[in-house]
């Protein structure tokens, strides 16, 4: 039965990834919250922790911004190697080279807030269905009425649900 495990506040999940999104480094945090050893997730695709419940979507805009030189921030749903599940709050950026070629990606997951969560994890499953109903079509043109009703971007909401709970002084 898998059981939901929370980040600590000080815990700072880290890895690096080629440009086709291989793991290329993970800390002893990566190692723990992911239950794979250095061995085994080296070279293993990064979606070796994807949960099911992650609408497709959501790793296009990913992609999208990534692979275009600009960072990102989302919350994100994991699932460990022993079926646990765990949230992050993740921030993802490219790596360049002196010629300023992106030459891989780095990631730094923390704690995300209680807020965020439910209210991510309320959307994704709206996602998750119109992908279901329409494929990712379906899932952007949902996605982008939300964002135009609430007058805010993806960025700005996701860091909003973060950073309210933070002044707020508590998390998940």
């Amino acid at each position: 039965m898998p059981k939901e495990v929370y980040l600590k506040d000080n815990t700072l999940i880290t890895s690096k990834t080629d440009l086709k999104g291989h793991i290329t480094y993970g800390n002893a945090d990566f190692a723990c919250f992911s239950g794979f050893s250095e061995e085994e997730f080296l070279g293993q695709p990064h979606n070796l922790i994807r949960h099911p419940d992650m609408p497709h979507i959501a790793f296009k805009v990913l992609w999208d911004n990534i692979q275009h030189g600009r960072e990102f921030f989302g919350f994100v749903k994991n699932l460990s190697k022993q079926k646990n599940i765990y949230w992050v709050f993740a921030n993802i950026t490219p790596s360049f080279d002196e010629h300023n070629h992106i030459i891989g990606y780095y990631s730094v997951r923390r704690r995300p807030s209680k807020e965020g969560v439910a209210f991510m994890s309320d959307l994704y499953a709206k996602l998750r269905a119109a992908e279901a109903q329409g494929g990712m079509h379906a899932s952007l043109e949902l996605l982008t009425h939300i964002l135009q009703e609430a007058h805010t971007s993806y960025d700005e909401l996701v860091i909003e649900l973060q950073n309210t709970a933070l002044t707020k002084g508590y998390h998940q």
